[in-house]
């Protein structure tokens, strides 16, 4: 091939080249470009009404690089008149118009094809006429409404069970065990027992766990005969902590034994409160200091203090970061959920047991369905239980 030739070729070759890179799409000519086709229009699923969804075929014009740059939506609601009510970019076929739309009212859709150089085209052909609902149900959240059905069944049943005397295992939990053991001490030794309920508010789950835990201990002490020490760092965590104190000592039988000043407020700063706990400690030496509830920095100041004055020890929380210092410095340490099974644990109220053990069944089935996606996952590429806890 001489070079007159190759010279005539290369331009065709690079014009190929061009075409056959672009995928043989279809160029850009004048003129506004093609409107959508086949617009619909439906109330949208599982809403609380007041919105339509439109759905059409794109424009013949829309592709890479082509004429359209979006579309516009049109609504009408006599048919005649079309007001614009949205629009979206190109490549888009799904609209939903929630701008003042009124359930059980018809509204009639159309689409135009929107160009940024060739202009508008005509409006596409109506969709038929749509009206908003209000749904009950949101049908995408029926695994939902299963978990819970399934998981209040347990409850109900477990509750009954434990009001008919059923025994309901519950696995021992040294620290809790030792409550009893260690106010026995107490009483022996003719020394109170120091309650320390945290530093947080009644709005942290860990101390409303440690009040429920403070009945029951405080009507083992009225019982005994044995004194109590509660100091708060929090004013109403303390009107909280002096009324169940004093409805354990009725309880026991005890009224003339509960002491108004053994359950005190002492300061909301976090360090004056752990300053004023460690003199109490120190001048009182009680036999059994109890830490239970939400800590902080001042979790190992108090139970290091506490290990000096030679009292047995029992810290529970939730806090993961302090849980390595109570371990550290006390006989026993109660971990994460078991302060919250806590209550359940020592009063065997048959509505705290039936939730515990109905929440331990609910834990077990949670645990088979992760197993069992894993599996379908990993060996048979099934994502149907993945799918199935989306909400």
């Amino acid at each position: 091939m001489n070079m007159r030739a190759f010279r005539y070729l290369l331009p065709l070759v690079v014009l190929f080249l061009a075409v056959y890179s672009c995928g043989a799409q279809e160029l850009a000519t004048p003129g506004p470009p093609l409107p959508p086709s086949g617009v619909t229009a439906r109330d949208t699923p599982n809403d609380g009404g007041h919105s339509i969804t439109i759905q059409w075929d794109l424009s013949q014009d829309d592709f890479a690089g082509g004429k359209v740059s979006g579309y516009a939506m049109y609504r009408s609601s006599d048919g005649d008149n079309y007001e614009y009510t949205g629009h979206v970019v190109a490549g888009t076929n799904e609209f939903e118009d929630a701008e003042s739309v009124e359930d059980n009212k018809p509204y009639y859709y159309k689409v135009v094809a929107k160009s940024r150089d060739y202009g508008d085209s005509e409006f596409s052909e109506a969709s038929s006429a749509a009206l908003s609902r209000t749904q009950l149900f949101h049908l995408g959240r029926l695994n939902t409404l299963i978990a819970i059905v399934v998981f209040v069944s347990l409850i109900l049943y477990y509750v009954r069970s434990a009001k008919k005397g059923k025994e309901l295992y519950i696995r021992k939990i040294a620290g809790l065990d030792a409550i009893d053991e260690a106010v026995g001490r107490a009483t022996e030794m003719g020394k109170p027992v120091l309650f320390v309920p945290g530093i947080s508010t009644m709005s942290d789950v860990a101390t409303i766990a440690a009040i429920n835990i403070l009945g029951p201990i405080a009507k083992k002490i009225a019982q005994y005969d044995t004194g109590i020490i509660v100091p708060n760092a929090d004013p109403i965590v303390a009107t909280v902590t002096r009324e169940v104190v004093k409805g354990s000592y009725m309880e026991a039988g005890r009224p003339d034994a509960y002491k108004e000043e053994s359950v005190f407020f002492v300061t909301t700063s976090q360090f004056a409160y752990t300053a004023a706990v460690d003199g109490i400690m120190i001048r009182e030496k009680p036999a059994t200091n109890l830490f239970l509830g939400m800590f902080y920095a001042e979790s190992l100041i108090l139970a290091e203090t506490g290990a000096m004055t030679g009292a047995v020890q029992i810290a529970g929380t939730d806090a993961v970061s302090q849980l390595p210092f109570f371990v550290t410095a006390c006989d026993y340490t109660i971990i994460g959920e078991e302060l919250y099974a806590a209550s359940a644990y020592l009063s065997r109220e048959p509505k705290l047991l039936g939730s515990l053990k109905a929440q331990d069944w609910g834990k077990v089935i949670l645990l088979f369905f992760m197993l069992a996606g894993t599996i379908l996952s990993l060996f048979f590429k099934s994502d149907f239980l993945s799918n199935l806890f989306n909400v």
